[in-house]
């Protein structure tokens, strides 16, 4: 998966939802200001949930080539 222009990258992600955790838990905002921002954390657990799942499988990907080789070796 290549990320997109307008997709965020893995921390610039998390920064952000860091701040949307921090000012909604901060309170004293209206109910239109609160549900605009959850929204806005539930996008961006989303986007580093993506990468986090590129991630895990490129990590799979190579441990399981990796397991292949030394098979191989092993048996010849």
């Amino acid at each position: 998966m290549t990320e997109s222009d307008d997709e965020p990258g893995y921390e610039q992600a998390r920064e952000e939802l860091a701040q949307v955790v921090a000012r909604l838990e901060a309170g004293g905002l209206s109910l239109e200001d609160s549900l605009a921002l959850w929204e806005r954390g539930e996008a961006l657990a989303r986007v580093c949930e993506r990468h986090l799942a590129g991630a895990r499988e490129r990590v799979e990907t190579v441990l399981h080539e990796a397991g292949a080789d030394e098979e191989g070796t092993a048996r010849g």
